[in-house]
């Protein structure tokens, strides 16, 4: 007798066929993109003619109008920053305005370098342990929320130091948060106040490192494209320094308050090592291993000698290529060099050398000084008052600024080459002037999209942090706060510190 076996698979339906919508739109957007830059091309030529009767010559009217080009096409474009950054800088280039040397002389250009290098470090100095360590002795020693807040506070302060920009420094607090959330899931206020302070304290406590946004780099070079003084690791320190501090536990103290009710602060908090200690893969306790040691010791070195630059006169850009170097070094170091060459951002790095090249163009073709002037015309005729009206609308601008330009980096690049050429002729030194701005522009918490690290916390495995309505209600607040910080440092504090924003 036979027996005869059947086997079936389950049916597995024919995927369905794209939707013709979307087939369009996917042919649509790169029509759209050439027809966009075929209407800038020809706003270009137009606006050459109309302006070359206003003033300015033919160079300067091509370096504004693919200025304001740029600024539209990040404000209101789903375009990538670093695409329209670069391809601005290759229309200055093709049009003659830019000089090919200066385009690729910025990407050589030691801030670049300095980056580039210190991102390496940070790569080694996170895949030893160190930060996980450092974040378990703080909130270990909490006994209140007050106490964990304000001690999560200072350590994302430090953290300004070891790693460079603020999407980094969200990535490497990003597994903390993580594993407060699962030891704090009882107290779910609790669990949103960490997750707005998180990125709060990151944006706003960058201004204490010259490391802590590209957008200080980028600053310091426009600085000295026009001809003044940039700052080094240790002049930003000094000036940077205290604001971040005052800002970052202001800033504390106002998420503690909105966030939590009396009762969640008054309970006692209890967090031990050793839950910490499941959610980490790394030892966070006990001895320091040998490429924590090494890596503890070249990081106190780096930044030791970054700090006394005006000392032993080595540029900041070689010590931190040493230091990556060191961090490297085949059999010593804790990291191998193509593996965090990888992790460095190299699109973040472009964007910096296009937006310096599109910023230095605007200045050196007088375009900058042209704008600055017609825009700032008002604020000559208020007299004895005009430089302090100044400052007001530099730092009250560049706060508001994220509003409508979601990249830091990109804000510095619009806002400083104004404010350099046009600080002089009011009265104000350009240089207070542009680092008014510069740290005026560390405010970015009103949406998800202003900065990485807002958008970085806001969900996490699927599961929301927080709602849009929370950052406005914080913005509501941190905001004024913010910007009054900021004058108040301008007028007061940075004078007695050597940077007078005044000029006699």
């Amino acid at each position: 007798m036979s027996q005869t076996y059947y086997t079936s698979a389950p049916h597995t339906p024919a995927p369905e066929p794209e939707p013709w919508s979307r087939k369009l739109s996917g042919i649509l957007r790169p029509s759209a993109a050439i027809a966009v830059l075929v209407s800038l091309v020809i706003m270009v030529a137009l606006a050459v003619n109309s302006l070359n009767g206003w003033g300015l010559d033919g160079h300067a009217a091509v370096a504004l109008c693919i200025f304001v080009a740029a600024i539209w096409l990040w404000i209101f474009s789903p375009v990538e920053d670093t695409y329209v950054a670069l391809g601005a800088a290759v229309a200055l280039v093709i049009s003659g305005t830019l000089p090919t040397e200066s385009l690729f002389a910025a990407l050589g250009e030691d801030s670049i370098w300095l980056l580039m290098a210190a991102f390496v470090i940070a790569s080694a100095v996170a895949s030893t342990g160190l930060a996980a360590r450092g974040a378990a002795f703080i909130i270990s020693g909490a006994r209140s929320v007050r106490q964990l807040a304000h001690l999560s506070c200072l350590g994302l302060v430090v953290t300004a130091f070891a790693i460079p920009a603020t999407s980094g420094r969200a990535a490497l607090a990003l597994p903390i948060f993580l594993t407060l959330r699962t030891v704090l899931m009882d107290r779910p206020a609790v669990v949103k106040m960490l997750a707005i302070l998180f990125p709060t304290v990151i944006l706003l406590s960058a201004v204490a490192s010259f490391l802590g946004a590209g957008a200080h780099l980028i600053t310091s070079q426009i600085l000295q494209s026009s001809g003044f003084p940039g700052f080094g690791f240790a002049s930003w320190l000094l000036l940077g320094l205290p604001l971040a501090l005052v800002a970052s536990f202001m800033a504390t103290e106002v998420v503690l308050r909105l966030f939590t009710a009396s009762g969640d602060r008054a309970r006692p908090l209890d967090i031990r090592p050793g839950e910490l200690q499941k959610s980490s893969p790394q030892a966070i306790s006990g001895p320091l291993d040998l490429d924590e040691q090494r890596s503890l010791l070249l990081l106190g070195a780096v930044v030791a000698l970054w700090c006394t630059e005006p000392i032993h006169g080595l540029d900041p850009a070689l010590v931190a290529l040493v230091g990556a170097l060191v961090v490297s070094l085949p059999a010593y170091g804790s990291v191998k060099l193509g593996a965090a060459l990888k992790k460095v951002p190299w699109s973040m790095l472009i964007f910096m050398a296009a937006t310096l090249a599109l910023g230095s163009s605007l200045i050196t073709t007088g375009a900058a000084e042209w704008l600055a002037t017609s825009m700032l015309a008002p604020v000559a005729f208020l007299g004895a008052a005009k430089p302090f009206i100044f400052v007001v609308v530099v730092v009250l601008a560049s706060t508001a600024a994220h509003l409508v330009i979601q990249s830091r980096s990109a804000r510095s690049a619009v806002l400083i080459p104004v404010v350099v050429a046009s600080a002089a002729p009011m009265g104000v030194d350009p240089v207070a002037a542009a680092f008014a701005s510069t740290a005026a522009a560390g405010f970015c918490h009103t949406l998800t999209s202003s900065a990485k690290p807002v958008a970085i916390f806001a969900e996490t495995d699927g599961q929301p942090n927080y709602e849009p309505a929370d950052l406005l209600r914080l913005s509501a607040w941190l905001g004024p706060l913010s910007a009054v910080l900021v004058l108040l440092f301008s007028f007061t504090v940075w004078p007695l510190l050597g940077l007078p924003v005044i000029t006699p």
